[in-house]
């Protein structure tokens, strides 16, 4: 059995569908990502999960963050690497059991699920071909201690940042291209002028990106 909760619309497609599966943001749920998938390709199966840690009074969160903690945040990394563990556990889990290509995964991440979703590609690169991380950035933290090329060159990478973003600030995202980079990982990088969100601009290039990409 799956252990993290989830909604999903299932492809147009019979058998063999790219899959992709929606990671949300800290204090939100399932919900919130999987209003785009109305807007998304239909040969898409989506899968959109809940965060497995309950807030009060409401919401979900991979891990906790201290925001009095000095540097403005501190993650709790130790609950970021099991849910990452248990993300790549549900890419699995959800490629026996859907009629999904486990060759054509994408992670669909905003905010904090985009932090989970570098992580998840990066320590289980066999697991995932697409990433589209949205208002996030890499936690070095919760990665391998090294990365080889040859294991995550097939990586394919959508990032953007809103540059007036004021929970996580457009300097951190502005490391994520760099990184990649230095991995020969094909990426795109868009920054766009909102806040911690995702503007129609945006959704319209990650959905022409993904075209190309499943």
């Amino acid at each position: 059995m799956a252990d993290l909760h989830y909604i999903k619309r299932p492809s147009k497609l019979k058998e063999n569908a790219p899959l992709m599966i929606m990671c949300h943001g800290y204090g939100s749920d399932e919900n919130d990502l999987f209003s785009f998938a109305s807007e998304l390709p239909e040969e898409l199966f989506i899968i959109s999960l809940r965060a497995p840690y309950v807030m009060q009074p409401f919401g979900n969160a991979w891990y906790a963050i201290n925001f009095d903690a000095e540097k403005g945040k501190w993650s709790d990394d130790e609950q970021a690497t099991e849910s990452v563990d248990k993300i790549a556990d549900f890419i699995d889990y959800a490629c026996k059991t859907y009629p999904v290509n486990p060759e054509n995964v994408t992670l669909l991440g905003f905010s904090q699920g985009t932090i989970l979703s570098h992580a998840v590609a990066l320590n289980y690169p066999t697991k995932i071909k697409n990433i589209v991380a949205l208002s996030g950035y890499i936690n070095k933290g919760i990665l391998p201690d090294s990365i080889e090329d040859s294991e995550v060159s097939h990586l394919n990478f959508f990032c953007s940042h809103g540059s007036a973003d004021q929970v996580i600030p457009v300097d951190w995202a502005r490391k994520t291209p760099d990184f990649l980079k230095a991995l020969n990982i094909n990426h795109t990088y868009k920054e766009y002028p909102v806040g911690h969100g995702v503007a129609p601009q945006n959704f319209y290039d990650f959905k022409d990106w993904l075209k190309d990409y499943i």
